[in-house]
């Protein structure tokens, strides 16, 4: 079978050309929206934080056990980590409970202001990337609560 190009035809293969560069466009962005998601790394308090949560160093995740990234759990200012009780980590959600050092533990219950793999992104100090409530608990009673702007740390 012979292909001839009429005078009309380059403004269909033109047409041809622009819908399938909408498409590959529009199933490109689809699919960055179900691309992995993996927060790993440590969230501080973006700005000074309040004097009730001074002691809070920050929020480490660690789902994979890596050995570059601190251990799971909230850093305080004098070096010690608190477990997560209970971790739900979700693109759009980040809820957790940490067990209780002398009467203190601590709750969160936020979200992720961004998708992918944050190690893998080029996010700088300044710009905050998970928000939310943060609750300091004494002997299981609301000490404090501030709503909390953290940036990211992915190690080194």
């Amino acid at each position: 079978m012979a292909f001839r190009i009429h005078r009309r035809q380059p403004n269909v293969v033109f047409a041809l050309v622009m819908v399938s560069l909408i498409a590959a466009t529009v199933y490109s962005q689809s699919d960055q929206s179900s691309k992995r998601f993996d927060p790993d790394g440590s969230f501080w308090i973006h700005g000074k934080p309040p004097s009730d949560f001074e002691d809070v160093g920050g929020i480490n995740l660690n789902s994979h056990a890596s050995r570059r990234l601190q251990a799971p759990g909230v850093e305080l200012t004098n070096g010690r980590r608190l477990r997560f009780k209970s971790l739900t980590v979700k693109r759009d959600s980040l809820v957790f409970t940490t067990e209780a050092y002398r009467g203190v533990s601590y709750t969160f219950s936020g979200r992720f202001l961004r998708g992918g793999v944050f190690a893998a992104q080029s996010l700088d100090e300044e710009t905050p990337v998970l928000e939310g409530t943060l609750t300091k608990l004494r002997n299981g009673r609301k000490a404090a609560d501030a709503k909390l702007k953290f940036t990211y740390f992915g190690g080194t």
